[in-house]
């Protein structure tokens, strides 16, 4: 579990254009399939929860270690950044697609990292992580290989509520 950690305290900087730093990620707790964690960045404490897949389609790919997680933006009131992190790079100028029960949401991607595409819809997407079971996320790799993801949601809520005091 250490490893995932140092794996993900590193994804989180990359991918939040903070400057790569030796820093380590705390365990806050575990909501069933979501884990909480947190770190100091120069802006403050970032909180966030984290999630890995319970199905990776096609089986015969090697898909890597593959992360959502939802950050806490530091110094903000619950305001938060839903992020999908493959562990290969997508294809590039591709879109992934978030689907939780028939709602879709469209996330630009950018390297190994997929964020959602219109910002005002974050919390429309958090909304429905809250009340789905499962969410699916589909993407294209870098080869073109077309994937598939599924994350359960159950434990989100608590989840999210553990860290919306974190500061």
């Amino acid at each position: 579990m250490r490893g995932l950690i140092a794996i993900v305290s590193s994804l989180v900087l990359v991918g939040s254009a903070v400057p790569v730093l030796a820093q380590q990620a705390t365990k806050i707790g575990q909501h069933n399939a979501w884990g909480t964690y947190s770190y100091q960045s120069a802006a403050g404490k970032v909180c966030y929860v984290l999630t890995v897949p319970t199905d990776k389609q096609p089986p015969s790919l090697d898909h890597g270690d593959m992360f959502f997680f939802v950050s806490q933006r530091p110094g903000q009131q619950v305001s938060y950044e839903p992020q999908f992190i493959a562990g290969y790079n997508f294809q590039e100028g591709s879109k992934a697609t978030v689907t939780i029960d028939k709602k879709s949401f469209s996330m630009f991607t950018r390297g190994k990292s997929a964020w959602v595409e219109n910002a005002a819809e974050e919390p429309v997407l958090i909304a429905a992580m809250k009340t789905g079971s499962d969410m699916k996320v589909q993407a294209k790799s870098g080869r073109g290989n077309p994937t598939s993801y599924v994350f359960s949601l159950k434990g989100i809520s608590a989840a999210l509520a553990s860290i919306a005091k974190c500061k």
